[in-house]
């Protein structure tokens, strides 16, 4: 009769057998398992975070045209739209209700990133947990008013107030003209409650509100033209790092700052102006399924038919991929405590 410690040596190698053998039916399954098996038959959804109508709700719908047919196993993509809180609604749904298997996207707020630190009641995310996908451009913010509203330069609004529409208080429509209000002195009430932004340009339009801040330039070229192009709108100013090259003669932000503070907190403000129109994937997702989402992605940026339609629907394309936007978004979580204080006063509805 063999010792305890002879059958446990026995129990043991049997074990180890047993494993052994089940070792090629287990690499079979997980080979099986391959990102096209995976997507073959599945849809993706896609959250977005506005109304329709504006160029998010575009650029997610050109994208759910453009992109299935470069993901191996050639999904469905389906756009929703989740509207809530300036996108807040969306973002959370993605963080810690939608399942993390590569079969929910979210096109959100481009401020998705630096949120939690200017709305963390509501905000309650990592950003850095996200598994960015890849944007279709950067932008530049403008403020604009209606053309019958008594405000034909940013001067004007130093003179009398302006009321502007808005969102949200903790996305551009509303942080923009917070931050315009508190850097520059400049007057400014802000409405706010609209679904989305194109909203806030058919309430400019009725004349329920005389202007709109925080409106990306990209978007008023292609969704507005014939207003520019009939004067109907005056551009009155640009919030951004760098100015728009086709606005050469419009005020810009950084011309009002006076110290270097105020410069990187504005830097952290304007940081996701980089990756305009997000499409973020949720935490957790698999690496294959997430490489393969990203490639898919910079595959569509230079698809033909894709660049054909954006050119249509007057979309800009000059992509960031994912991994860009990863590292922009763990730098974001960098900035010293004194230069988020100041960009969070900044953007205070509370501030002198």
């Amino acid at each position: 009769m063999p010792s305890h410690k002879t059958a446990r040596i026995l129990s043991i190698a049997a074990a180890a057998l047993t494993v052994a053998a089940a070792a090629p039916i287990l690499a079979e399954g997980a080979a099986a398992q391959s990102v096209a098996d995976f997507y073959k038959g599945k849809n993706i959804t896609v959250l977005i975070g506005y109304a329709p109508g504006g160029t998010y709700d575009a650029t997610a719908r050109l994208l759910s045209r453009h992109m299935p047919k470069h993901i191996p196993g050639n999904p469905t993509m389906i756009p929703s739209n989740l509207v809530g809180a300036g996108s807040i609604k969306a973002i959370l749904n993605l963080y810690a209700v939608s399942p993390k298997d590569g079969t929910y996207l979210g096109m959100v707020a481009r401020s998705y990133a630096i949120e939690p630190v200017f709305n963390p009641e509501a905000a309650k995310y990592d950003p850095t947990k996200f598994n960015p996908i890849g944007s279709s451009s950067s932008e530049v913010s403008i403020a604009a008013s209606w053309h019958t509203a008594p405000f034909k330069s940013f001067d004007d609004l130093f003179q009398r107030e302006i009321t502007v529409g808005s969102t949200g208080m903790t996305d551009d429509t509303g942080r923009f003209p917070l931050l315009t209000r508190n850097l520059t002195g400049a007057k400014i009430k802000i409405v706010q409650g609209y679904p989305g932004g194109n909203d806030v340009t058919l309430a400019m339009e009725r004349e329920e509100v005389q202007g709109r801040f925080g409106w990306s330039w990209g978007s008023v070229k292609s969704r507005a033209r014939n207003w520019l192009d009939e004067k109907k709108i005056n551009v009155l100013f640009q919030m951004a790092l760098n100015k728009a090259p086709d606005l050469p003669n419009v005020p810009w932000i950084m011309d009002y700052v006076k110290n270097e503070q105020d410069r990187q907190a504005l830097e952290l403000l304007f940081a996701p102006q980089v990756t305009a129109w997000p499409l973020i994937a949720p935490p957790d997702v698999p690496a294959d399924r997430l490489k393969a989402l990203r490639a898919a992605f910079d595959a569509t940026m230079k698809d033909k038919d894709f660049l054909v339609e954006a050119t249509k629907l007057k979309l800009d394309v000059e992509p960031i991929s994912g991994e860009e936007m990863h590292k922009l978004v763990q730098r974001l979580g960098t900035f010293d405590k004194a230069i988020v204080e100041r960009a969070v006063a900044l953007t205070s509805s509370t501030a002198p």
